[in-house]
């Protein structure tokens, strides 16, 4: 852990070498998540409620996975480019030295620049927090951290399944933008706007419900299972695919000579 905080203050001090740059990068990254809240926005202006939803409980879900997703994407950026360590021969030199490859691959790349949604996630959590019906106790404020945290592990994983992927082409697997920016998308409404099979899709094969829905309906009184508070930990049950398709991928991976 000592060695991995070593590696970000490294990459934090590379991209503040680059201070324009690195500050255009998270403008950016605000500037395009800006787009997809203003479309919230006009949405409930025209309509008022969505399945039963108003604008300021909406906006916890898109914040919540708007972080997750921001945090996730900045740690584990690594996952995210690893076709391009395969293709230029990087991954090889891993392998040969004293460490875990996977904590290498996470090392290599680390993108403060992609935090900009994390902060535009936190202003949005500022404003609806005080303005939604929810009367927050200390289970209901832990439950807001659960689908955080749970989200980000779940991006974590579809990236580090993304990367497993990778050691059978080569390159990079589009379709997978399907799961990681899918999720990211979908996720700015509670998913049960989407009906039932993408309820069901979202609970059992991408658990994005696990960490959004369900706890929200929590949050919002609706539901009161006390289980609800850590039913964002199925966020963390595709670490256990991710690590399968990760050492099936290794033990057939073959280099490529550059």
């Amino acid at each position: 852990m000592k060695l991995y905080i070593k590696f970000l203050g490294i990459h934090l001090r590379s991209a503040m070498q680059h201070k324009a740059a690195f500050f255009m990068m998270m403008l950016s990254q605000i500037t395009t998540s800006l787009a997809s809240l203003l479309i919230v926005y006009f949405l409930f202006d025209r309509f008022g409620q969505v399945d039963g939803f108003n604008f300021e409980e909406v906006l916890i879900c898109y914040a919540v996975v708007l972080m997750a997703f921001s945090l996730a994407e900045c740690f584990v950026r690594g996952l995210d480019v690893f076709p391009r360590l395969l293709g230029n021969g990087q991954f090889d030199r891993m392998l040969v030295r004293p460490r875990n490859e996977v904590f290498q691959v996470l090392a290599s790349t680390v993108e403060f620049g992609r935090i900009g949604r994390a902060i535009q996630a936190v202003a949005v959590l500022a404003y609806a927090i005080p303005n939604c019906a929810v009367v927050w106790t200390g289970a209901r404020a832990l439950t807001l951290v659960m689908m955080i945290l749970g989200g980000t592990v779940m991006f974590a994983a579809l990236f580090w399944i993304y990367a497993g992927l990778s050691f059978f082409t080569t390159e990079g697997l589009e379709f997978m933008n399907v799961f990681t920016d899918g999720s990211r998308d979908h996720g700015a409404y509670p998913v049960s706007v989407y009906g039932r099979e993408a309820l069901r899709f979202y609970t059992y094969v991408v658990p994005l419900a696990c960490i959004q829905y369900y706890p929200l309906m929590y949050l919002l009184g609706r539901w009161n299972s006390p289980w609800l508070i850590i039913c964002p930990l199925a966020g963390g049950g595709l670490l256990l695919p991710a690590w399968a398709i990760w050492r099936l991928g290794l033990r057939h991976y073959r280099s490529t000579g550059s």
